[in-house]
């Protein structure tokens, strides 16, 4: 009988005995034998138990105790899907910290890492400077914010080092495994019942934009009507069914300056309406979609749309409690700029040199590539802009509105309407009540 491997048909098989059937057999399995072991000594292992592939080496966390600190972190949040992590997207800005924090073993899971995170940045949005607060590992056995966790087990064996062990540069091995656009940018250890969100006295945004016409002194105008403590229901997205029902917030000061005009002068002849403007906001705490709106408020009184009283007249809740239907800003000029604590929770932020160097060229390269791709649609624009101008027609380029428009969300009407004319949505009272209304159903 033919033993070797060959394929056969069932009726080939039915012409052979019953021996010559289970020689056949036996031949195969012999066969199989041969093969696996050829399969585990190419994996380095010798037995069929041992075939499946070779895991990391556990990491034993009981040999170092943990410290709280709080890291201050940068990042370019155009690509992804906001800050805090989400059950439909792993694209998200926390997601690549964590994977980070596990990934070089500073952490064991979220869950146990006592953590907190100052501001929930939204989609598109950056920062420089995110405080989060959490517990790490550590290479120390005492000081600041070092905790002896339950099941730590002390390895010294009785001996004593009389030389301090040297910490983790958290932020040198934490940036070795981050995505590009984000960043760590300094360290310090902080007191174990400190929380980067709630311990923070005042955070500050900046919203960036080019002049575009814009009266910039009316804006300024309206600007004043918004510091103080005020309820601004009517600037932001109402998130009652999250249980937020309070909108009072504090605005602790608000500047709109010029900060850019030396490059845009090179190619648009100093025209006034490319020079760059931030809007920037100091507050206690702010709402969903808080800045955006009155950016996008803002813009209306710039453009001449409406007057600036119209910031005074929405904040005053009890003539108009339904907020106007209008669009706001766009996202990603929007940033996360600082975050204030007290110099009791925070002293002295931790640099290391190292890292800081490393930072500062790779943000010099991140730079050098937006820039050239800004000077590509500068010298293609500059050069239709003036031959249009050469060609003498009689159509009229000083309407810089587009440099505006590009910011805000919504199609733009024509016909403009203003603000106290549109159709408005409901009331935070309305909003409760039918939130009311679906719990009882649900109970």
């Amino acid at each position: 009988m033919d033993t070797t491997d060959e394929l056969m048909t069932a009726d080939e098989l039915q012409k052979y005995s019953k021996e010559e059937l289970i020689a056949r057999m036996l031949s195969m399995q012999s066969h199989v034998r041969q093969l696996k072991n050829i399969l585990n000594k190419r994996s380095g292992n010798s037995s069929d138990d041992k075939c499946r592939p070779r895991s990391e080496r556990d990491f034993d966390f009981r040999k170092y105790k943990t410290r709280h600190i709080a890291l201050k972190v940068l990042y370019l949040g155009w690509d992804y899907m906001g800050f805090a992590a989400q059950e439909d997207s792993h694209h998200t800005v926390e997601a690549a910290l964590f994977e980070a924090l596990t990934k070089t073993r500073l952490i064991r899971t979220r869950q146990t890492s006592n953590y907190h995170r100052c501001g929930r940045t939204d989609k598109g949005v950056s920062a420089f400077s995110q405080i989060i607060s959490l517990d790490v590992r550590t290479n120390l056995k005492s000081g600041k914010g070092v905790i002896t966790p339950e099941d730590y087990v002390d390895h010294s064996d009785g001996q004593t080092d009389e030389s301090d062990p040297e910490e983790i540069n958290y932020a040198l091995i934490l940036n070795n495994v981050l995505p590009e656009d984000i960043r760590v940018i300094c360290w310090t250890p902080v007191e174990t019942e400190f929380s980067s969100r709630f311990d923070c006295k005042s955070r500050t945004y900046k919203y960036l934009f080019p002049k575009g016409g814009l009266d910039i002194d009316r804006m300024r105008v309206g600007c004043d009507y918004l510091v103080g403590d005020h309820d601004f229901r009517n600037f932001c997205k109402m998130d009652v069914n999250n249980g937020v029902t309070n909108y009072r917030r504090n605005i602790l000061s608000i500047h709109l300056q010029q900060y850019s005009t030396e490059s845009n002068c090179n190619h648009f002849g100093c025209d006034e309406n490319y020079s760059m403007y931030s809007l920037t906001i100091t507050g206690t705490a702010f709402i969903w979609h808080q800045i955006r709106c009155i950016v996008a408020l803002l813009f209306l009184v710039g453009q001449h749309r409406e007057e600036p009283e119209i910031i005074s007249q929405l904040l005053d809740v009890d003539r108009h409690p339904n907020k106007p239907q209008y669009c706001m800003a766009t996202d990603f000029p929007l940033i996360l700029f600082d975050c204030s604590y007290s110099g009791n929770d925070i002293n002295e932020w931790i640099f290391d040199t190292k890292a800081s160097v490393q930072l500062i060229k790779h943000l010099q390269s991140l730079w050098t590539k937006q820039m050239i791709k800004t000077d590509v649609i500068k010298l293609m624009l500059n050069s239709l802009t003036n031959d249009f101008k050469a060609r003498n027609t009689c159509e009229d380029l000083s309407d810089n509105s587009s440099l505006i428009d590009a910011l805000c969300m919504g199609v733009r009407h024509k016909v403009y309407k203003p603000l106290l004319q549109r159709p408005v949505c409901e009331s935070l009272e309305q909003r409760i009540s039918k939130c009311n209304k679906r719990t009882k159903i649900k109970d």
